[in-house]
């Protein structure tokens, strides 16, 4: 199927040599019930032993950090990230600013084109609108005898003849 192949290491050699039957688990060690009071007195004298060491040992000094160069990499990374993010923002104002411009000057153009659309034609004066209230008027007050009106009548029918000739020859 396959080549294989084992080291065995010379350490392990020696240990099997030797005979040296080490157990492979550790033996758990059982602690002595201690009454409270013979904790306190384990504890003074424990402390009176650390008073009497002879200062043999040299103080310890606090660790001295060295820069790490990845924090001056990543520095400048983000220093560079900050640069962009700046840059985006001045455009995103400028975008911004060239919106409102837009919205404010289509908004004008659409106001322009409806009042230009929309916008309500002025009436036009109803031709021999005069002659007409005349007649009407003549009516009313002659119920019993209409031919009293016929003059009016008369007028008013000769101003209307007249306005659908001018409105013909406006047509052509």
């Amino acid at each position: 199927m396959g080549d294989f192949s084992i080291k065995i290491s010379s350490k392990l050699i020696n240990q099997l040599a030797e005979g040296n039957d080490q157990p492979k688990r550790k033996v758990k060690k059982t602690k002595p019930n201690v009454s409270p009071q013979s904790k306190a007195e384990q504890a003074k004298t424990h402390h009176d032993a650390e008073k009497l060491k002879p200062m043999a040992e040299l103080p310890m000094q606090p660790p001295f950090f060295f820069p790490i160069p990845q924090q001056t990499a990543a520095s400048t990374e983000l220093e560079a990230i900050k640069s962009v993010l700046k840059e985006s923002e001045k455009v995103l104002e400028k975008v911004e600013k060239q919106e409102k411009d837009i919205v404010h000057e289509v908004t004008e153009r659409a106001k322009e084109l409806r009042e230009k659309e929309f916008k309500i034609p002025e009436p036009k004066p109803m031709p021999c609108s005069s002659d007409h209230d005349a007649w009407m008027q003549c009516y009313k007050e002659n119920i019993g005898d209409p031919l009293k009106c016929n003059g009016l009548v008369k007028s008013f029918q000769d101003c209307a003849l007249r306005s659908r000739q001018q409105v013909k020859s406006e047509e052509k």
